[in-house]
């Protein structure tokens, strides 16, 4: 039994967990990953998980949360700029989902609906046959994300909640997105309609850090904001008849399978 097993799967793992996600645990872990001390957990951090550092730059690296949130090498992810391409927001792993009635997602015996994930039955409503694209983050994987698209963004929405692992095991035990902290921005786009893009933070995520939280304008490829320490997931929401899928990605949707994609790549294109 693996560690998260033992947190979500034993009696006396969830009150070690009930622990863990409590916000003076959490805030303590981010203070201690933004001290200069955490730049010793940098180096096993890499080995452990094989990150290639020839995509990152090195500058500005004072603490652990630096360098989990590292700058990438102008050149080393491509932003396509054709109005009419879905592009990926971030690096992930993607899942595809078409929304139907109330039940929306199904990840790994776990339910959730728009409602409980937005908040806002009438928003969730918009959705309704609709996709949801979700973007898993690992903790290895470039943890900086852009806009998809350009529009007019409203005022970012923000939900607290308990930071609990998106790792599969525990999706099998909570409704991860119904429990998670996570923030939103409805953008009117260019070429997709009314749009979500939401940001999921996991457990020890001490912050969903956006650029711009206010309502403006914003472009397609800007930097949106990053996720601190832990793996955590994008989610965009887009409404039915806006768009096609590569056919890769489309062959995937509603199943397990998930697509490794870069930020910025094609995964679509706009009807």
């Amino acid at each position: 039994m693996n560690t998260t097993e033992l947190l979500y799967k034993t009696r006396p793992g969830r009150l070690i967990l009930k622990a863990l996600v409590s916000r003076p645990v959490s805030a303590l872990s981010g203070r201690i990953l933004d001290s200069r001390a955490s730049k010793a957990f940098i180096a096993p951090f890499i080995k452990i998980y094989g990150i290639d550092l020839s995509d990152y730059r090195s500058d500005g690296i004072h603490s652990f949360n630096d360098f989990f949130c590292r700058r990438i090498k102008n050149g080393r992810r491509s932003v396509n700029h054709d109005s009419n391409a879905l592009i990926a927001p971030c690096d992930g792993l993607l899942s595809v989902y078409r929304i139907g009635g109330d039940t929306v997602l199904d990840i790994k015996q776990s339910r959730f609906t728009l409602k409980s994930m937005l908040r806002d039955a009438k928003l969730a409503d918009t959705y309704k046959n609709g996709y949801a694209l979700v973007f898993r983050l690992c903790v290895y994987h470039y943890h900086r994300y852009i806009y998809f698209d350009s529009g007019f963004k409203y005022k970012n929405r923000h939900i607290p909640g308990f930071y609990h692992t998106v790792r599969p095991v525990a999706l099998e035990e909570f409704p991860v997105f119904a429990e998670n902290t996570r923030e939103y921005a409805v953008i009117d786009t260019e070429s997709f309609g009314r749009c979500v893009q939401m940001e999921v933070g996991a457990m020890l995520v001490g912050r969903i850090v956006n650029e711009k939280t206010a309502a403006g304008h914003i472009v397609r490829g800007d930097e949106k904001g990053h996720f601190e320490y832990g793996g955590s997931t994008v989610i965009l929401l887009i409404p039915d008849g806006k768009m096609a899928l590569r056919p890769d990605v489309r062959v995937s949707a509603g199943t397990s399978r998930e697509i490794s994609v870069k930020m910025g790549e094609k995964i679509g294109r706009a009807l």
